[in-house]
């Protein structure tokens, strides 16, 4: 499973960046507006700090703006997927880029329906928002089952399964045991994910017995 980090702050980027397990970042318009910095700048800026795909999300709702949004940010680095939501004028303009060769990242998606939808529509990536599911009294894992189950009956479609509103680890872990090719995860959850009191207790125990020793591995 690849993990992409859901934020647009560059320190906390750069920090998780360092320790080779990000693969990719998805920011939002939300994301964006907290830097307080320009959109432009920051997804380029971004695009410079982690070689995988960084999805910038269009503003617009109609194609026409759609379209010609979502070519200007493929223009700022070779790595920008363009994230478009999931409406009939996203899928549309989804189905232009894609044409074109740009990475699309089909946002919003809270049913199989609709992933269907994206991979016809030749989405890169189609996310699905398993913790608002889980908001409304819904199983967002479910939905991942089902598109997962669905994507791999059909070998020609090469839509990766991007689990999105990740709000704490046994979303990841559950996504990754029903093949999803990709989770999304704000920064805390991927350090969370490094947490376990025994990794602790235990570390506490060899070390302190290696204190006794009185050596020094580096002398």
């Amino acid at each position: 499973m690849k993990f992409f980090i859901d934020s647009a702050d560059l320190k906390e980027l750069r920090d998780l960046a360092d320790t080779g397990l990000v693969d990719g970042v998805t920011t939002n318009p939300s994301l964006i507006a907290k830097s307080g910095r320009n959109m432009l700048d920051v997804i380029k800026e971004i695009c410079a700090v982690v070689t995988g795909p960084v999805s910038a999300e269009v503003t617009a709702t109609d194609h026409a703006t759609m379209l010609a949004e979502g070519r200007k940010l493929a223009k700022l680095a070779p790595n920008v997927a363009v994230k478009v939501p999931l409406t009939p004028d996203g899928l549309k303009t989804c189905k232009a880029l894609s044409n074109e060769g740009t990475k699309v990242n089909v946002t919003l998606c809270f049913s199989a329906a609709q992933a269907i939808l994206a991979a016809k529509a030749g989405a890169a990536f189609i996310s699905p928002f398993v913790g608002r599911l889980d908001d409304v009294g819904t199983d967002g894992m479910a939905l991942i089952a089902d598109i997962c189950r669905i994507y791999a009956a059909y070998p020609a479609i090469k839509t990766e399964v991007l689990v999105a509103s990740v709000r704490h680890p046994i979303h990841v872990v559950e996504a990754a045991k029903l093949g999803a090719h990709v989770a999304t995860l704000p920064p805390n959850v991927l350090r969370q994910m490094y947490n376990h009191p025994l990794t602790d207790k235990g570390l506490a125990a060899f070390l302190a017995d290696w204190q006794k020793t009185g050596q020094s591995i580096l002398g």
